[in-house]
């Protein structure tokens, strides 16, 4: 079932794990990352006798979002292309989570350390999250300027409720897994020496639910909290072009984890 370079694979009985193996880079998503998890969220429809799959990352954290030393679609090699093809380019986070959203099978992310951005899309669009008492969340799009994308918006927006969403989204705080629990982002805490085993139980509890029934109800459910989101997030990529193009972006990339107060124009 692995033929990943950066994703493990495995299957016990009807439960599939699947894993990020990029911690030396806290598990960052890559071009390459990206297209890897699309392609197993895709091939999980030939997988009938899969019923549930757990989404972890190897070593401290589950995924620090975007890998930042890869070329964004609007800088590196990729500036050269056409807007057209850019465009296409940007698609790629949001394709991702949108193959994890209509995933048939019970998704349970097993959420250790950071989830950042695109790595909070990514949990946030799993049906269940089993958190270690290390999670955290925090979108820092906002401090490098630019809008958050990949479907992220209302995922979090449907867990948390619009002024915490506000709260991750606009201030960019980082929230524990104590609070997330609170808030409803996460469903239950353990100590993290437990988590991939209380994962598992999660995992096999549902996959011994009658799999057609679960999974027509998992959409239905998907169906009516998520009914608006194609009309509002068609083009968050396109917001994401617009501003990382922006003036207040480069400074904002320019003083990131840096000491000096970005002086903001608008422009």
């Amino acid at each position: 079932m692995n033929d990943h370079r950066h994703l493990a694979v495995s299957a016990v009985g009807p439960v599939a794990t699947v894993t990020l193996k990029r911690s030396e880079r806290a598990n960052a998503l890559s071009f390459d990352v990206l297209k890897e998890l699309e392609f197993v969220a895709l091939s999980m429809r030939d997988e009938p006798d899969i019923r549930v799959v757990i989404l972890t990352g190897d070593g401290k954290h589950f995924s620090s979002g975007a890998d930042l030393s890869s070329p964004s679609p609007g800088s590196g090699p990729t500036a050269a292309l056409p807007l057209v093809q850019r465009r296409r380019h940007a698609r790629m986070g949001g394709r991702v989570i949108r193959a994890w959203l209509d995933m048939d099978q019970i998704s349970i992310a097993a959420w250790n350390g950071a989830a950042m951005g695109g790595g909070g899309c990514l949990a946030t669009a799993c049906d269940f999250r089993i958190a270690a008492d290390d999670a955290f969340l925090c979108y820092p799009e906002i401090d490098i300027g630019i809008n958050l994308q990949w479907w992220g918006l209302p995922l979090i927006t449907r867990l948390a409720g619009p002024s915490r969403a506000k709260r991750l989204v606009i201030g960019g705080e980082r929230i524990g897994a104590a609070l997330l629990e609170r808030w409803g982002v996460v469903d239950e805490v353990v100590p993290c020496a437990e988590l991939l085993t209380r994962a598992s139980e999660t995992a096999h509890f549902y996959a011994g639910k009658p799999p057609v029934a679960a999974q027509m109800i998992k959409r239905s459910v998907n169906a009516i909290s998520g009914a608006f989101d194609e009309a509002v997030m068609h083009m968050d990529f396109d917001q994401n072009l617009l501003t990382a193009a922006t003036d207040d972006a480069s400074l904002a990339r320019r003083t990131y984890r840096t000491p000096e107060t970005p002086n903001f124009t608008g422009n």
